[in-house]
Formats: structure tokens, sequence, C-alpha cells
């Protein structure tokens, strides 16, 4: 009989992106299901101050109970500041806080065109990154991460865009499953539809998320404008040109006025286009 040592490998880690959205809430009923293989969930949550408070509230209280009923895990990370002791970071800090001149967000130019941006990476692909890390991924044994993209997004789906110790599937896509398919999963597991998920500030809010947000949450759209006029004194500061959170090229409060009844049609909401976020 050989008294050789048996070396098991190590259990392959696989996880799945949870922006909070139709997609991967999708996702997480056919996990539940056992139609896919995921047993994980992982929601980078930018901020209590910066995700969509409706969001937030469906985690709470639709997908985190449903995950436990089914023996998921549903686990929310935030970003942690290892040089300030591991304090947490929000984005809505990082954008506001004395003295920053942090533009993380894909502000609009005067022309319209959207700026550079690091919400994304800093806030959502490196907390999941590191969570990953932590749980022993590493370049020789990657993790697998599941991102929500669906197939009438395919032009979203971008495998470059993940950590050294990762690598990215698309289930939805894999199936051929669309948005309007994700409807038809999410209630038939008895759950309501979630919000869109993504930053209540976020510039690629189509207008009439704007118009919305406005009629229904005049508080937040305040807080909105707020925003955008705190960005802009410090870029006259800088003697720099201002930005504005729609492409229209003028203040928000002028851009979605008050009781408009029409606003110009725009076709474009593409959110992040890496797909770790507004799915």
């Amino acid at each position: 009989m050989s008294n050789a040592l048996t070396v098991r490998a190590k259990p392959a880690l696989r996880t799945f992106s949870y922006g909070g959205g139709w997609q991967s809430t999708a996702a997480l009923v056919l996990a539940a299901r056992g139609d896919i293989n995921y047993r994980s969930f992982l929601m980078a949550n930018v901020g209590n101050d910066s995700e969509n408070p409706a969001t937030l509230a469906y985690v709470e209280h639709h997908a985190i109970p449903f995950a436990e009923a089914h023996g998921l895990e549903l686990t929310v990370l935030n970003r942690t500041m290892k040089r300030s002791g591991g304090e947490r970071r929000t984005l809505y800090q990082d954008l506001t806080r004395p003295g920053s001149r942090s533009l993380d967000i894909p502000v609009r130019m005067p022309n319209g065109a959207p700026g550079t941006r690091s919400c994304t990476a800093k806030f959502k692909i490196k907390v999941i990154g590191a969570e990953l890390k932590r749980r022993g991924a590493s370049v020789d044994h990657p993790a697998t991460v599941g991102i929500g993209i669906s197939l009438d997004e395919i032009d979203r789906a971008n495998k470059r865009r993940c950590e050294p110790h990762e690598r990215i599937e698309y289930p939805l896509l894999e199936r051929g499953i669309r948005r309007t398919d994700c409807v038809r999963i999410i209630h038939s597991a008895g759950l309501p539809i979630p919000p869109k998920s993504s930053c209540w500030f976020c510039p690629f809010h189509r207008p009439e998320a704007w118009r919305e947000m406005r009629r229904s949450q005049p508080k937040l759209f305040e807080k909105a404008c707020q925003l955008e006029e705190l960005l802009n004194r410090r870029r006259d500061a800088l003697g720099k040109d201002h930005v504005y959170l729609t492409r229209f090229g003028q203040p928000l409060r002028r851009a979605i006025p008050d009781g408009a009844d029409t606003l110009p049609f725009d076709e474009y909401d593409t959110g992040c286009d890496s797909g770790w976020c507004m799915t």
C-alpha cells in the first residue's frame, strides 16, 4: 500500500458580479434553479450615498433574502482605503471632499462627449478583484467571474477589462438571454423587477431618467444639480471649461426643465460598457 500523500486540487473559485439590475438578478434566479454554475454573488457598492437608493433597497429587501433562501451567497463589498487604515471611501465622497480634483465619473464636455472615467475600475472591478485575491485567486489559479450582459447588449462584452487573476464569463450571453427574458425569469421566481442600477448622479442617464428623478425624487435631483455646480466651481478655480451631467451642454436645472412634457429622444444609455455596472 502506497504511503504517498494525495494532494487535492484547490476548488476553482467562481463568483458572479452582481449589480442589482435586471440581468444580474435574472442570473441570481438561474443560479438558484441550478441552471448556471454560480453559488457566490459579489456586489461592489460604490457607496450608500452614491448608489441608486432604490437599488440598495431592492438588494436589502429582495435579493439578499432570496439568495439566503436558496443557499446562495450575496455579499455587498465596499471600497476601503489601505493608506487610511481601512477607511471606507465612497464615490460621492471622492467627488465632494474638500480640495478634491477628482472627476472619476464620465462627466460630459461642453460638446456633449463623455470624459474619461475611473469609477468603474476603482469602485467596481478593483473592489471585487481585491476580494477574490483575499479568497485565494491568483494569476496561476484565477477566479471565474460571471458578468450579466445579455444578448441584446453584446457590444458591451469585453473580456480584456478584468484583473490578471480573473477570467470573465458571460452566462446570459452564452445562453442567448435578452433583457426581456430577464424580466420573465425574475417574475417566475416571484420577485419584483429591480430598478435600473446606477449611481444617482451618473452622466450616462437618459434624459427620461433625469426627468423622472426630478418628478419623483426632487431632493435627489437637487442634490445632483448641486454636485454639478460644485464640480464647476472647482473648474472655474482651475480655469477649465464647465462639465455637465447631461449631453446637452448646459446645467442640469436647465437641461431638464421642471414640468416638461417632452424631452429630446436619446437612444443611448450605455452605462458602464465594461459590464460591471448597470447590470
